[in-house]
């Protein structure tokens, strides 16, 4: 039988570890409105390696599915942009969205990259001529993948960073999931960083407060599931064998176009809200378009 399970997700990496937490991992749930909202705080080394997953915290935002209308999107925007708020440093900010624009289910960076309100550019007196005042200095950037840029992104951020000084760096990515029903309706937040390409099994060099010495949150929604993983879940406990070409597959749903678009919007505007408080929704969508 396979055993090769593949999740970005923390909340997923609890499914095998049984009706007790493994040692040093918290988990804690709430329903804001109509949004369930789990957060795994990892607090231990034994904690990571029992999880698979960095120390830190996740919350994980289980939002209406993205490929249909809601009306519960000014809510979950806003729920997206107060728990960013919680773990956002002061002053400037870098925001990154990774990912291949040319490649619909990993175009989730980008596509939020165009909805960000960058405001570096922006000097103090034009900002008090234009009514708003004490918008935090925000640069955004795009920085596109290794085989299109021949540069690791790793290497791109490092630069920018080294040169801006941000405070903070807000990482976006397409991530990929254990649970068909969590693709495209869910969004998990969290402290730890990320690697590129590790949706889809390209790790790329990390993107961390250890490797960029400034704070890393990392923001994604899962948009592609491994066919491992599906053939396992699908066997259970029988055994099963995938071709070779099967192996290497992720699969992605028909909808995904709508899916990206709608949660570029949910996390770009979530992520502005959480950068310009003094900026309501109504405003940041009219500054933006």
């Amino acid at each position: 039988m396979l055993k090769n399970i593949r999740t970005d997700l923390a909340v997923e990496c609890l499914t095998d570890t049984g009706p007790s937490l493994p040692q040093g991992v918290r988990r804690d749930t709430e329903t804001v409105g109509q949004t369930p909202i789990t957060r795994v705080s990892i607090e231990t080394p034994e904690g990571a390696k029992a999880i698979g997953k960095p120390v830190g915290n996740y919350v994980t935002v289980e939002t209406a599915p993205f490929h249909r209308f809601t009306s519960e999107f000014e809510d979950q925007v806003q729920i997206v942009g107060d728990e960013l708020k919680k773990i956002l440093p002061d002053g400037p900010a870098l925001v990154v969205g990774l990912g291949n624009s040319a490649i619909t289910p990993d175009a989730l960076g980008p596509e939020v990259i165009n909805l960000i309100f960058a405001t570096r550019h922006l000097q103090q007196d034009l900002s008090s001529i234009s009514g708003f005042d004490n918008l935090r200095s925000t640069a955004a950037i795009a920085p596109g993948v290794l085989g299109q840029t021949g540069i690791e992104t790793a290497e791109i951020v490092s630069a920018i960073v080294r040169e801006l000084k941000p405070c903070g760096v807000v990482v976006i990515d397409a991530l990929a999931s254990r649970e068909i029903a969590r693709l495209g309706a869910t969004v998990q937040i969290s402290d730890t960083g990320i690697a590129p390409g590790s949706g889809v099994a390209n790790h790329r060099k990390e993107l961390s407060q250890k490797t960029l010495g400034v704070p890393v949150i990392a923001v994604g929604v899962p948009t592609v599931v491994d066919m491992n993983t599906i053939a396992e879940d699908l066997a259970g406990e029988q055994p099963i064998t995938l071709p070779d070409k099967g192996r290497s597959m992720m699969v992605t749903p028909r909808e995904i176009d709508t899916i990206i678009e709608n949660a570029a919007k949910t996390v770009a505007f979530g992520i502005n809200l959480a950068l310009q408080p003094s900026l309501s929704l109504d405003d940041i969508i009219s500054l933006v378009n």
